[in-house]
């Protein structure tokens, strides 16, 4: 068995000092090092965990994802279409849970089969780790010079590999909602164009904008390329925990992240995870049009959903709903003069311009641009 104290030390070593993901039982020794002794969020599921680190990676803060090898099947999409087109590196640590010969519960029977061929098929290189320090060590080194090329690694981790770390007494940061603004009249249902060129006219050398998947990030790129953007290309959902770990990186920076209705409702658990741990400098913002509009406009289940409440809820301190551009622009303008976590929804009307462009630089280009803007 592993040392698990000084396996983490050596992690820490080279710099890992971020964690994020889903509890598992082989895992939960170094994840009870994790929150003893490093910085590690507890996130509601493990496609969020990706995100997360990913946010942290863009912030210069080398990641660490930990899941149980069911939870992997959750991750597929961050790591396909997330950390692989923006070659945005992640160590993970998957447990073998349903590994032939061990005695484990049903539901992992197949997962134990298939938990390597999916990283084949993911293209992710990885190793079973290995028990003995030394060899671990090695293998350390190793999934380190893949992170160094902005390759991700894996290890794959059997039952038993760690000795046992207790965990230490430790408190989660309460919140609570400070300032609730509901839906009081009829809303104006601006374009989404219109609205993301209130959020552009508002940045500044010291904020960041993400936006989600599909035409948002595509109208944004076509107000203006600028550095500080960044066009999300797949990972539908994950736009706010990207956001969350970016802020957390980078709490000297402004983070804002722009979502949709359908993204949103896909990983609403996210919320509960952006609240618990978020910082003043991360803007979460709903344009939400009540459809999937990118892929033909299906309808969502927004109409159903009150978002506001929800942010409240879960303990962002502000949850503000606004029923025009002009209360849009207020809402923004309080923000950035004094930053304090915050959800705003803002209902807007489907359409979009004609001959719509897409970026023509490359995501990878977009994650570098944006880390060297980060670095100054």
């Amino acid at each position: 068995m592993l040392q698990t104290k000084e396996f983490g030390r050596l992690l820490k070593s080279y710099g890992f000092n971020f964690f994020s993901g889903v509890p598992c039982s082989f895992l939960k020794n170094l994840i009870n090092y994790a929150i003893n002794e490093c910085d590690f969020v507890v996130a509601a599921n493990e496609g969020d965990a990706v995100a997360i680190c990913a946010g942290a990676q863009l912030g210069g803060r080398k990641s660490v994802f930990l899941c149980q090898n069911s939870g992997l099947t959750n991750a597929i999409s961050p790591l396909t279409s997330l950390n692989y087109p923006f070659r945005i590196p992640v160590l993970g640590f998957v447990s073998l849970r349903g590994e032939a010969g061990l005695n484990d519960e049903p539901q992992h029977e197949q997962l134990g089969k298939i938990t390597t061929a999916l990283l084949d098929t993911m293209d992710i290189p990885w190793q079973y780790l290995s028990v003995d320090k030394d060899e671990a060590a090695f293998q350390i080194e190793k999934a380190d010079k893949y992170i160094s090329e902005n390759k991700p690694f894996f290890f794959v981790v059997r039952k038993g590999t760690f000795e046992k770390e207790e965990l230490l007494p430790h408190k989660m940061k309460y919140v609570a909602n400070e300032v609730q603004s509901l839906r009081q009249k009829d809303d104006q249902m601006p374009t989404r164009l219109s609205a993301l060129e209130v959020v552009h006219s508002l940045v500044d050398s010291n904020t960041i904008v993400l936006a989600t998947t599909g035409l948002t990030g595509r109208e944004l790129y076509e107000i203006e390329d600028i550095p500080n953007n960044l066009y999300m290309v797949g990972s539908m959902g994950c736009v706010s925990s990207l956001g969350l770990g970016l802020a957390l990186a980078k709490p000297q920076k402004k983070v804002i992240a722009i979502d949709g209705d359908g993204a949103l409702l896909m990983r609403l658990g996210s919320m509960a995870t952006n609240a618990t741990y978020g910082t003043n400098n991360l803007l979460h913002i709903l344009l939400d049009n009540n459809a999937h509009e990118s892929t033909g406009g299906q309808s969502t289940v927004s109409h159903n959903v009150d978002f506001v409440r929800v942010a409240a809820a879960v303990g962002y301190p502000r949850a503000i709903y606004v029923h025009s551009l002009e209360e849009f622009r207020e809402a923004l303008r309080l923000w950035h003069a004094s930053p304090r976590l915050t959800f705003i929804q803002l209902r807007v009307r489907k359409g979009t311009k004609d001959n719509l462009g897409r970026p023509k630089t490359k995501p990878y280009q977009v994650k570098e641009r944006l880390m060297a803007f980060l670095a100054r």
